[in-house]
């Protein structure tokens, strides 16, 4: 008879040195992985709140694009081209009014660009241009000196460059081939910087952290976050939306230190439990947070088959009188889809539970959201359900 095994083990003092080594090493591996996981599942702060008083700027003006290959805008059908060609070549000194242009090397555009938060003087952003009129294309286009203005009407910045367009029209006599946008382009580092907008990080007494998403749990979890790690209570969620850190409770002089060791904490950010359809494309999204209730789902159709095939009918042979004729045949089929399943959802199943329990119906896309909107109807989806 063989001997149990914790008795041979006991025979062996250096085996339970062994387990003793490996119940150590799993425990610091446990130990090592477990930060990873809570890393994992975490947040930098500063991937989902932003700073007061630190935001883009739109810019946005109006201007002319010269240069075009006879793809530019119809002087005769855009009046505000030929008004700006002719204000813009008086200002050179050149006289055309009262005559009558003809070219079609110009077009009237949309120059706009974002003014980043602290950008200097003389500092360089991208330009976005976009045709205003009927010019066919912007390729090989060159933007004129164009004053970039803020929503105070103040002259931010100045674009002016070569329009770089992710397009083309190529024409013949009977046919067109367009491909992307030819009448909209870009102007790398094309706009300078001229006035830069006043604001003095360093001498804000409070720091307001705005949530990209609203969320009273997220809110409190980050000022715990900061107080924990500042070691006093500074922070307090004043809404959902806001949080205010106070910087003289901190005693630290250099705010964006401050702001620099606030973003590196890590949370957990909370988020409320919803289902987004979009409609028109199909396209199903939901959390992990979504729950459902106890609920029964069948999904069938019915079918109608109906196939037509006609026969023909000969007469005899040495008949008289007889004639060949097509004899109709129809054949009515009705699938109530005898095969299709129920399936039953207890209580509480997650997210990985529905679609797993909706694949095994065979159910797409289209039938998932007629299916989930039943759920809600049923009183049965506890989540926001919200169609777009």
């Amino acid at each position: 008879m063989a001997k149990p095994i914790f008795r041979t083990l006991s025979s062996k003092p250096h085996t339970f040195a062994m387990l003793r080594f490996l119940s150590c090493g799993l425990a610091a591996l446990a130990l090592a992985v477990a930060p990873v996981v809570d890393a994992l599942a975490s947040t930098r702060i500063k991937d989902i709140v932003s700073v007061e008083g630190v935001r883009d700027n739109m810019l946005v003006g109006y201007g002319l694009v010269v240069g075009l290959n006879g793809t530019g805008d119809t002087l005769t059908n855009i009046p505000f081209t030929e008004q700006s060609l002719v204000g813009m070549l008086e200002r050179l000194g050149v006289n055309v009014r009262g005559e009558q242009l003809r070219t079609k090397d110009v077009a009237a555009v949309m120059v706009t660009a974002t003014l980043p938060p602290f950008a200097g003087q003389g500092t360089r952003i991208d330009a976005t241009v976009a045709a205003l009129g009927d010019a066919k294309s912007l390729q090989g286009g060159t933007l004129l000196v164009t004053p970039l203005l803020g929503a105070d009407s103040e002259v931010y910045a100045v674009a002016q460059g070569q329009v770089a367009i992710g397009g083309f029209t190529a024409s013949g006599e009977a046919s067109t081939v367009t491909k992307g946008v030819p009448t909209g382009g870009r102007i790398a580092d094309g706009a300078i910087v001229e006035r830069e907008v006043a604001f003095n990080l360093g001498e804000m007494q409070e720091v307001r952290l705005s949530l990209h998403n609203p969320d009273f749990t997220t809110a409190r979890r980050i000022a715990q976050a900061i107080n924990g790690s500042i070691g006093s209570q500074v922070a307090r969620a004043t809404d959902p939306a806001n949080v205010k850190v106070s910087v003289q409770g901190t005693k630290r002089t250099d705010i964006v230190n401050l702001i620099t060791d606030i973003e590196q904490l890590a949370i957990e950010p909370d988020q409320v439990a919803k289902v987004v359809i979009d409609e028109k494309s199909g396209v199903i999204v939901m959390g992990d947070k979504v729950r459902i209730s106890t609920v029964a789902i069948s999904q069938g159709n019915l079918t109608v088959k109906i196939t037509e095939t006609p026969q023909v009918s000969q007469p005899q042979p040495f008949s008289q009188g007889g004639t060949t004729q097509v004899v109709p045949r129809t054949q009515v089929t009705v699938d109530e889809d005898s095969g299709h399943k129920t399936a039953i959802l207890p209580s509480g199943v997650s997210l990985q539970q529905l679609v797993s329990a909706l694949n095994r119906l065979g159910v797409g896309p289209r039938d998932i959201i007629s299916i989930l909107q039943s759920i809600k109807a049923a009183g049965a989806l506890q989540a926001d359900l919200e169609v777009i």
